[in-house]
């Protein structure tokens, strides 16, 4: 069973239709009882890095997701979900993350050329840099969707792929049995259910 956790922010119903497009036995929900009896969690979000931590925070369940992935629970976290993973993010102020990944959230502009638009949205190329087993099933470059303005830095080691918008962007970050998508698996079509699939197919220690 994967567990989506449901803290208030996110594509909930994107991210359900697309892991039931690939077999997935999947539910939604934010009682620590299904979180703690799934074999797999995912944390999604859209929205603002403050909203969600403080939302994780006041409902108990940023400790319950540490607890359940220090035992060796799969999670993978989705946009503003992956972000979420880091130990801070510096939007609009300084937010602590749940500090499952090494890094801090930084914003696009600065990093990237000025005459880039930002938000970083549509489709954009992956640069697999580490052969990770979320991966499997994908080529070389396949595309997939990003909407973003904040990205993963100073975490050049857990770092699986990126991609290019006038520089290289943090794209797909993982460390053990964590892992994280800055882009939108259940927005890029084949490519993403591909990644959907292969993290459905994961077992305890794959990611070790």
């Amino acid at each position: 069973m994967i567990t989506i956790i449901d803290y208030g922010v996110g594509n909930l119903f994107s991210l359900t239709c697309s892991f039931k497009a690939v077999g997935a036995d999947v539910t939604i929900s934010s009682d620590p009882e299904d979180i703690k009896k799934a074999d797999k969690l995912i944390l999604p979000g859209v929205g603002a890095f403050r909203d969600a931590a403080l939302k994780l925070r006041t409902s108990g369940l940023d400790e319950l997701i540490k607890e359940e992935t220090a035992k060796g629970k799969l999670l993978m976290g989705v946009c503003l979900g992956m972000q979420m993973l880091f130990d801070r993010s510096l939007e609009y102020g300084e937010h602590e993350g749940l500090g499952l990944i090494p890094g801090i959230i930084r914003p696009l502009s600065g990093q990237i050329p000025d005459k880039l638009k930002i938000p970083h949205m549509g489709w954009n190329a992956l640069d697999i840099k580490k052969p990770h087993p979320i991966f499997k099933y994908l080529g070389e470059r396949e595309y997939v969707y990003f909407v973003h303005s904040f990205s993963a830095c100073d975490c050049d080691e857990n770092i699986i792929a990126t991609s290019e918008y006038g520089a290289p962007i943090t794209a797909a970050v993982a460390k053990g049995n964590v892992c994280g998508c800055q882009f939108h698996p259940e927005k890029s079509g084949d490519t993403g259910l591909k990644i959907l699939k292969a993290f459905c197919e994961l077992k305890e220690g794959d990611l070790c």
